[in-house]
This record gives C-alpha cells, sequence and structure tokens, in this order.
C-alpha cells in the first residue's frame, strides 16, 4: 500500500518551465540598466579612442621628424611611443574587467528579484521543480526552482 501511495503522490508532482530570458527583458530595471551598461560602455570606449588618437598623433610626430632627431631623443620619443601603447593595452584589459564588474553590479539585483519571482509563483502554484527553458546566467544548470 505504501508504494501505491508514493506512486500516485509522483504523479500528482508538478513540472513546470519558464524563459529566464523573457522573465528579464520584460522587467523595466533590466532595460534601465542595459542602458546604463551601454552608457558606461561607451564612456569607456570614448576614453580608449583618446589615447589611441594621442597615440597616433604622438606616432605621426615620430615618423615626419625621425630623420632629423638625434639618437637621445629619438630613445625618448620611442620610449614614449611604447609606454602610450602599453597604456592602452592596460586600459582595454582594465575596461573590459570594469564593464563586467559594471554588469554583474547591475544585473545581480534584477536577477535575483527575478528568481524570486519565479520561486513564488512556483511555490504558489504547487510547482516541485521548474525548469528554465533558456541558457542563461539566471539559473544553474536550466533549473530556475527547486521546492
Amino acid at each position: 500500500m505504501v508504494l501505491v501511495f508514493s506512486a500516485s503522490t509522483a504523479f500528482a508532482q508538478k513540472f513546470g518551465r519558464v524563459d529566464m530570458a523573457a522573465v528579464l527583458t520584460t522587467m523595466p530595471e533590466y532595460t534601465e540598466a542595459q542602458q546604463n551598461l551601454e552608457a558606461y560602455g561607451l564612456d569607456l570606449q570614448n576614453q580608449l579612442e583618446q589615447i589611441l588618437v594621442e597615440y597616433n598623433k604622438l606616432y605621426a610626430e615620430y615618423e615626419k621628424n625621425a630623420a632629423t632627431l638625434t639618437d637621445s631623443v629619438r630613445q625618448l620619443k620611442e620610449r614614449e611611443i611604447m609606454e602610450l601603447q602599453q597604456r592602452y593595452t592596460d586600459f582595454q584589459q582594465i575596461a573590459q574587467q570594469d564593464m563586467q564588474r559594471k554588469e554583474m553590479e547591475l544585473m545581480n539585483p534584477i536577477l535575483e528579484k527575478a528568481n524570486e519571482a519565479v520561486k513564488s509563483v512556483s511555490a504558489a502554484g504547487g510547482y516541485l521543480i521548474v525548469f528554465s527553458t533558456a541558457n542563461d546566467q539566471a539559473s544553474s544548470a536550466g533549473l530556475a526552482y527547486f521546492d
């Protein structure tokens, strides 16, 4: 009798699925975060372009005057160019890390809110397990809710 009861309980369990990407993209906070992230990225890109413009100007000046420069001045200019190249490379790496940090800072509260909403609706609907149908960062291994 216990076995039959367990089997009928297993058939009564409710499973669901949710598209977390669709949930996120319908949230007003998500749109605002995306806009903020885009603006932040454009600011970083503008700073990177300023370094590139400075580099191009310095290099063009060096190329133009290289034949007339003394050895010590040429070495100094070459060092300045190399330092600016390094600054550009360093800034690229830092900007990429900053973008990732900013994305996490902006998106984590939204992901938590979406996960809480799924959890609340799932619990209220009596769902035992809810799977995410999207391959996204909002759920681990496709599992959006487990009771």
